[in-house]
C-alpha cells in the first residue's frame, strides 16, 4: 500500500504574480523577502496588487537561524496578520513556515525542535509562497529547515499545517538570476528529485514526478548557463523544481541531504552543491538495487545505475562541480565519518541503501 498528498492550490506561468491580489483575498498580510532588489521591486507590485503589508520582514538570512528567527516572529506576532506571504528563495519560504508555526512566540518553535514538546502548542497562519529560484520546492513542502549555529546544529520543522495555501511560481521572477544562484538551485532540485527514488517513502506518484524532474533539469540546466534570460529555458526549470518539490513533499530526502549538513556547517558550502556533489557516488550504489528505483533511474538515464553515476559526473565536470570531497575542505578521516553518522539522521534512515554498499561505491568513483 502507498499514500500520496498533496494540497498546495498551484498557479503557475509566466505572469501569475499578477493573481496573488486575488489570492490574498483582501486579508491583512504580512511581507516576507529580501530588502535588495529585485525584491524592492517586487515588493511594490505586490503594494499594487494587494495593498500595503501589516509587517515586512526583509533581512532573512541564506541559512535561518534561531537567533534572528527569535527576533523577527517576535516583530511579526506585533502586527497580527491574518496570512503570511513569503516572497523569495528557499530561506525565505522557510523562514515564513516558522513564523507562521511561532504566531509571535518563537520559543514554541525551539521547544518543539529541540525537545520534541509542545506541538499542540504551535499555531499556524496561512502562508502563500512565491519562489524566485527554482529549486527549493519548499513552496509546496509541509517543512522548513532551520539551523542552530552557535550550536552546530540543523532542525527539521515539519507538520502538516505547514503546507502552503497556495504557491504561485512566476518563472518571470526568475530571470535575472545569477549563474551561481541558478546552479546550487538547480542542483538542490535535482538532489530532491534523485533523493526521493532511493528512498523508502517512495511511491509511483512520487516517482513519476522525480523522472519528470530530474529529465527536465539534466536537458535544462547545462542550456540556462549560456542563455540566463531565456524565459523558456526559465520555465522548464522552474516547472522542474515545481516536479522535484511535489516527488520529495512525500518522501523527503535521504542520504545525499543527510551527508550535506555538517559540511554546510562547517565548511559553508552552499546547500544546493553539498547535498548534489554525492549524487553520482549514491546513485552508482544503486546498481541491481532492482524495483522502482533502478526502474526510475533507467528511464532518466537509459542505462544502469553505475554507467548513469558516470554520466552525471562528466555533467558535473561540465559544470564545474567537483565530485571530490577533498574540494570541499573535507578531510579523509572527516569524509569518513561524515558518512558514518548520516546513516543515523532522520533523512539517512530513509536511505534504501547501506553503509558498506555506499562506501564500496565510494572507493570506485575515487571518492574514499
Amino acid at each position: 500500500m502507498w499514500r500520496y498528498q498533496n494540497p498546495v492550490k498551484l498557479l503557475f506561468g509566466t505572469g501569475s504574480f499578477e493573481s496573488l491580489g486575488e489570492v490574498i483575498q483582501g486579508r491583512p498580510y504580512a511581507l516576507v523577502t529580501y530588502g535588495e532588489e529585485p525584491f524592492i521591486e517586487f515588493k511594490r507590485r505586490l503594494t499594487a496588487l494587494a495593498g500595503p503589508a501589516v509587517a515586512v520582514i526583509d533581512d532573512v538570512a541564506p541559512n535561518p537561524d534561531f537567533v534572528r528567527l527569535e527576533r523577527q516572529a517576535a516583530a511579526l506576532g506585533q502586527a497580527e496578520p491574518e496570512l503570511l506571504v513569503a516572497l523569495g528563495g528557499g530561506s525565505v519560504i522557510d523562514s515564513a513556515k516558522v513564523f507562521a508555526a511561532a504566531s509571535g512566540d518563537f520559543a514554541r518553535v525551539r521547544r518543539f525542535l529541540e525537545d520534541g514538546e509542545g506541538r499542540d502548542a504551535l499555531e499556524f497562519l496561512p502562508l502563500i509562497s512565491v519562489p524566485t529560484t527554482a529549486g527549493t520546492g519548499s513552496e509546496v513542502t509541509s517543512w522548513a529547515t532551520v539551523w542552530h549555529e552557535s550550536a552546530g546544529r540543523k532542525y527539521s520543522l515539519s507538520h502538516p499545517l505547514l503546507y502552503p495555501e497556495a504557491a504561485v511560481i512566476d518563472p518571470g521572477l526568475m530571470l535575472k538570476k545569477p549563474w551561481p544562484l541558478t546552479l546550487a538551485t538547480g542542483l538542490d532540485a535535482l538532489s530532491h528529485a534523485l533523493e526521493s527514488l532511493w528512498n523508502r517513502n517512495a511511491n509511483p506518484v512520487s516517482a513519476e514526478h522525480a523522472i519528470s524532474a530530474s529529465s527536465l533539469i539534466l536537458e535544462t540546466l547545462p542550456r540556462l548557463r549560456e542563455d540566463l534570460a531565456n524565459i523558456s529555458l526559465r520555465e522548464d526549470m522552474a516547472k522542474a523544481a515545481l516536479f522535484a518539490g511535489l516527488a520529495f513533499s512525500n518522501t523527503k530526502t535521504a542520504i545525499c541531504h543527510s551527508i550535506s549538513y555538517p559540511i554546510t556547517l562547517r565548511h559553508g558550502i552552499p546547500h544546493g552543491i553539498a547535498c548534489s556533489f554525492t549524487l553520482p557516488m549514491v546513485m552508482a550504489s544503486m546498481d541491481g538495487i532492482g524495483g522502482l528505483c533502478e526502474i526510475s533511474l533507467r528511464r532518466i538515464f537509459g542505462c544502469a545505475p553505475r554507467e548513469a553515476a558516470h554520466k552525471l559526473v562528466r555533467l558535473f565536470d561540465d559544470l564545474e562541480v567537483s565530485s571530490n570531497p577533498e574540494n570541499y575542505g573535507l578531510s579523509k578521516e572527516e569524509w569518513e565519518e561524515n558518512l558514518e553518522s548520516a546513516f543515523a539522521g532522520e533523512r539517512g534512515l530513509n536511505f534504501i541503501g547501506s553503509l558498506p554498499g555506499l562506501t564500496e561505491s565510494a572507493r570506485r568513483m575515487g571518492m574514499m
